[in-house]
């Protein structure tokens, strides 16, 4: 009986083995390059990839492809995650961007009339990929926190507007976006796991928060959960997520 119990014993401990090696590889969430791993806290990183996990995993991320969602009422923006492109329709000056992020090229349409001077076209890309770095992070921010050039500090626990318990992420960047002074502190909820909650500092070195937003009201799209429509009427509304989208949506007006 002994020699056949241990034989199955093993069998049983390489099944558990491969399973576990499995599940770390499908869970893994590799940090962008550029990511101040030196500087960040061990603890924050471990949030960091607890908050991925929450919202989908990565590799749900990674296979999220069109998103589409409107910014405060003012703008309506689709972004195509694979190729880097988004087109942006801002509603109260009647302009229309369609962005190549990649290449930095692309068009603008200025109240029915489209720009060819170059220099204004550029001038106006630069405004349009801005206004992407700004609208999407309201919407896919805690899918970020391991960017190029983020630095992560575990500042312990709290609790949020409602009491529910949370752990607290300090992000701060180094010459990446168009406001790298800028500072956040995130607040996951120690429940799920899920980001309900940010606080926004125009700059760094400030000790209380220029604003304080919540970051709830999740829902599935897709793969992935986004937190949209939020409780306080503010952010990122009507939120889709597409597998498939024409292609003409980010090259014709």
């Amino acid at each position: 009986m002994k020699n056949l119990l241990l034989p199955l014993l093993l069998s049983v401990a390489m099944v558990a083995c491969q399973s576990y090696k499995q599940e770390a590889v499908i869970d893994a969430n590799p940090a962008a390059e550029g990511f101040d791993v030196e500087h960040s806290d061990p603890a924050a990183i471990e949030l960091a990839d607890s908050v991925m996990k929450a919202q989908g995993g990565r590799k749900a991320w990674d296979e999220t492809r069109f998103i589409s969602w409107n910014f405060f009422g003012r703008r309506n923006l689709v972004w195509d995650k694979h190729e880097a492109k988004v087109r942006i329709e801002s509603l109260p000056d009647s302009t229309l961007y369609l962005l190549d992020m990649k290449t930095g090229t692309g068009r603008v349409r200025v109240k029915g009339v489209e720009l060819t001077e170059q220099d204004t076209l550029q001038k106006m890309l630069k405004r349009a990929e801005r206004i992407w770095i700004n609208d999407s992070y309201w919407l896919v921010m805690p899918f970020k926190l391991k960017d190029s050039g983020v630095t992560l500090k575990y500042l312990g626990e709290d609790s949020l507007k409602n009491g529910a318990p949370c752990n607290i992420i300090q992000l701060t960047f180094q010459n990446v976006g168009s406001t790298p002074e800028n500072k956040y502190l995130v607040y996951v909820d120690r429940k799920d796991n899920l980001v309900k909650q940010w606080a926004y500092f125009e700059l760094a070195s400030q000790d209380t928060a220029s604003s304080v937003w919540p970051f709830d009201n999740y829902k599935q799209y897709g793969k992935i959960l986004l937190s949209a429509n939020r409780s306080d009427g503010k952010g990122p509304k009507d939120v889709r997520v597409d597998d498939t989208l024409p292609a003409e949506i980010f090259t014709e007006f």
